[in-house]
């Protein structure tokens, strides 16, 4: 469009731009005329300033021109389908600076008008929720659109079922901004044995518009901005579940089992018995010729003394003074010990004590050599480092390391084997100490070097 005046000013453009309207996520398009109205040749830079200028261009950017002549320039417009971009007016300004006289700079001015669209998104949370009455949910609203809006909420069921109840019952919303609605679903009555019974709903999410009377009304979103039904579900589980009517039907079978089998049987088995204890003894007939000298000695099957296949002297099969005899499955050999000599079965018990001791940084070692013809069979260690020494304890049976032990891990420690480990004549048991740190004993005085006691016993028996 032409200027129908020329500027004053030298190297000044003739201008003026069209009021254009545009929808966001389209484009849109208006003119500006640049004429030169000077003497000479000047060529004409054209940049968009103001609110729109992030979503407009103007094409050519450059232009050159005579005197005289004009050129028109092509402003397009294609603001995005964004709450962003809100509806209403916008200044548009092109500035049109000259490249000879940038003095005589323009900046002609017009009016974007950015049309309203609405676009509304939501989602329910949880889409299926258990309960045995009710059900809550949270329904998450967000308003997508360039205009504020104030949204309703509406429940459909195929039935009549359940009850609804939104909190709030409307919302308003600027452009981007969210909302959480909470939602609680109720029935009329439980469920209380069977399956879970499946409630489904939809809840509709609509622009709510206030007429000029005050009343509300549910205008339908355009078909742009249609939001989809929520399809949500409520799912009632019964009061009482079906394993526990199988738990009572079992525990009732057993109680009628127990009236009807079992306790008749153990009545009539303890009605027996105890007229068996009751039952009385038979009379003694008269005494028959020659008996009297059949049981005489004091009953069938006796010997002399009186017993009942007993010994000499009275006793069920003992020895002169009242000991058992060897058969006569006493405790001797119950625990391992000897009765009298501490014997058991050629073995006898034996111990060995092993005194170690070792300076601060030093190597210590005590051994015990097995007796010529003897072999030790050893069934506990027993050790104590009553000082709280740091080190280390190494215990060797013959050629064997039997364990390595951290001196600071105890105080007293002992080992038990059911199966004893054999050392055999003129093996040595050596006791080996590395002293790190001597400890404080009981006196309070820390020691000079370390001191441990090992003490080793089993049985000793001779070697064959």
């Amino acid at each position: 469009m032409t200027s129908p005046t020329a500027s004053p000013s030298p190297g000044a453009a003739g201008l003026d731009i069209p009021e254009v309207s545009v929808m966001p996520g389209g484009t849109a398009s208006t003119t500006l005329t640049v004429r030169n109205d000077s003497d000479i040749v000047e060529a004409y830079t054209l940049e968009i300033v103001g609110d729109c200028a992030s979503w407009s261009t103007a094409e050519p950017a450059r232009v050159s021109l005579y005197p005289g002549t004009s050129e028109t320039v092509t402003i397009h417009l294609a603001p995005p389908r964004s709450s962003e971009v809100r509806a209403g007016a916008y200044p548009l300004a092109v500035r049109v600076l000259p490249t000879e006289h940038p003095e005589a700079v323009r900046v002609p001015e017009t009016t974007v008008r950015v049309e309203e669209f609405r676009h509304l998104r939501a989602d329910m949370v949880p889409r299926r929720r258990r309960g045995w009455l009710r059900g809550r949910y949270q329904l998450a609203v967000r308003n997508e659109g360039n205009t504020p809006v104030r949204v309703g909420f509406t429940p459909d069921q195929p039935g009549e079922e359940l009850g609804f109840d939104f909190r709030p019952t409307t919302q308003e919303l600027a452009p981007g901004e969210a909302a959480h609605v909470g939602l609680r679903v109720r029935t009329g009555k439980p469920v209380w044995f069977g399956a879970p019974v499946v409630w489904p709903f939809t809840v509709v999410v609509a622009e709510s518009a206030t007429t000029g009377d005050g009343q509300d009304r549910q205008d339908e979103l355009g078909p742009a901005a249609v939001q989809p039904s929520l399809d949500v579900e409520f799912v009632q589980i019964p009061v009482f579940p079906k394993w526990l009517l199988a738990v009572l039907a079992a525990l009732l079978a057993l109680i009628l089992a127990w009236l009807l089998l079992v306790r008749p049987t153990v009545r009539s088995a303890a009605k027996d018995a105890a007229n068996d204890v009751v039952r009385p003894r038979p009379t003694p007939g008269p005494s028959v010729p020659g008996q009297d000298e059949q049981g005489a000695g004091g009953g069938a099957d006796q010997r002399p003394g009186g017993g009942t296949d007993a010994q000499p002297g009275g006793g069920t099969d003992t020895q002169p003074g009242g000991e058992k005899g060897p058969g006569a499955g006493g405790e001797d050999g119950g625990d391992g010990k000897a009765r009298g000599g501490g014997t058991t079965g050629g073995k006898e018990q034996h111990s060995a004590t092993l005194d170690v001791e070792a300076p601060a940084g030093a190597v210590g070692a005590t051994p015990y050599k097995v007796p010529k013809g003897k072999m030790f069979e050893v069934t506990d260690i027993v050790v104590s480092n009553y000082q709280g020494d740091e080190g280390v304890l190494t215990i060797h049976f013959g050629n064997r390391k039997i364990t390595t032990i951290a001196l600071e891990t105890f105080r007293n420690l002992d080992y038990h084997w059911v199966t004893p480990i054999r050392i055999t004549e003129n093996a040595t048991v050596r006791a080996q100490i590395t002293c790190a740190k001597p400890g404080t004993p009981a006196t309070g005085q820390r020691a000079q070097g370390c001191h441990e006691v090992v003490n080793v016993s089993g049985l000793l028996s001779d070697y064959r």
